[in-house]
């Protein structure tokens, strides 16, 4: 057992009516945080474990207090030891999205998912102090991933001058695409392993921590062009454009032109969708968790779907295809 396990058992025997009668890991994380589940008393919580070096539990706390306010189903706080990095939260359960969807519960899956998204990006305030703005510095950032962790570090490749610049002017326009569109609560990561199915009140929402005030399209492109999961381009489309309908009913202004949201979508889930790529590189390399790997292909599918439709993107697909980039697979 770990130094931190044990700081974390004994800190459990504080907070906790009775001493635990078992503890087993609830879930994997990107991260450094790490979930664990722990049964005691005929019930069951969550322990966070954020070694504070590496985390800050703080907005954590802060941010799922103010999405509950909205009537998002995220973990309740029960006791928190924020200098130590340490947390005891309700338990969502086990069922995951991505483990629940098929062709037949899609459906009533997404309405839930699509109705708790529309309540945080109507009842969040973009001007409230409480999160960042996702401004042109953080998605550069991020799609500087993908050049630095994906092309040069894990392919090897060495990029010349115009290629450098092909990729300078697409992340320049995915940049401005984001930032002309109406600025909502992103959660950032709204996808099937961070949404659980709850009872009553669906889905139960986690790994919140990193919102910012952003782009009304991103949570939408990252649910439904999920990095591990895929549906048809044509369902994808019906359910983008009655969300748009959905937020529009609900007062939402600057959503008249339909292809006009279509298109921030798109681009929009290019922008995440090279980021989550070098991520999933960088996930690899520096901090060897092999899996992720495994879900480039799908990934990288979506940049080159989307590649092939806008015709300001055509640069970017002729330097994946020239580098052979278009044909990449693991070797697990």
């Amino acid at each position: 057992m770990s130094d931190r396990e044990h700081l974390l058992l004994e800190w459990l025997n504080t907070v906790l009516p009775v001493a635990p009668d078992r503890m087993a890991p609830a879930s994997s994380d990107a991260s450094f945080r790490r979930y664990f589940r722990v049964w005691y008393d005929g019930q069951t919580r969550i322990v966070m474990d954020a070694p504070p070096d590496k985390e800050d539990c703080r907005p954590f706390v802060a941010i799922g207090q103010a999405m509950r306010g909205l009537g998002l189903n995220t973990p309740e706080v029960l006791a928190g030891d924020l200098d130590q990095g340490l947390l005891l939260l309700t338990d969502l359960g086990s069922r995951q999205y991505l483990a629940e969807l098929d062709e037949h519960s899609v459906t009533s899956l997404y309405d839930d998912a699509l109705a708790a998204l529309a309540c945080l990006q109507i009842g969040g305030d973009p001007d409230s102090p409480l999160l960042p703005l996702y401004d042109s510095a953080l998605l550069h950032r991020e799609m500087d991933l993908f050049r630095d962790w994906f092309l040069e570090r894990l392919l090897g490749l060495e990029l010349c001058m115009d290629e450098r610049q092909t990729l300078d002017q697409v992340f320049a326009l995915l940049a401005d695409n984001a930032l002309e569109q109406p600025r909502v609560w992103v959660h950032r990561d709204y996808h099937s392993r961070n949404l659980m199915v709850t009872d009553p009140v669906n889905p139960g929402v986690l790994d919140f921590q990193d919102a910012v005030v952003g782009a009304v399209t991103y949570d939408l492109v990252s649910l439904l062009r999920d990095c591990y999961i895929a549906w048809p381009r044509e369902q994808v489309e019906r359910w983008v454009l009655d969300y748009r309908a959905r937020l529009r009913a609900l007062g939402m202004s600057g959503l008249d032109d339909a292809g006009q949201f279509l298109r921030w979508f798109d681009l929009m889930g290019m922008q995440r969708h090279l980021k989550a790529i070098g991520i999933f590189a960088r996930l690899k390399l520096r901090d060897g968790k092999t899996g992720y790997l495994r879900d480039i292909p799908r990934t990288l599918g979506y940049v080159l779907e989307v590649a092939n439709r806008h015709s300001e993107l055509t640069g970017l697909r002729e330097l994946l295809r020239a580098r052979r980039v278009d044909r990449w697979e693991p070797a697990l």
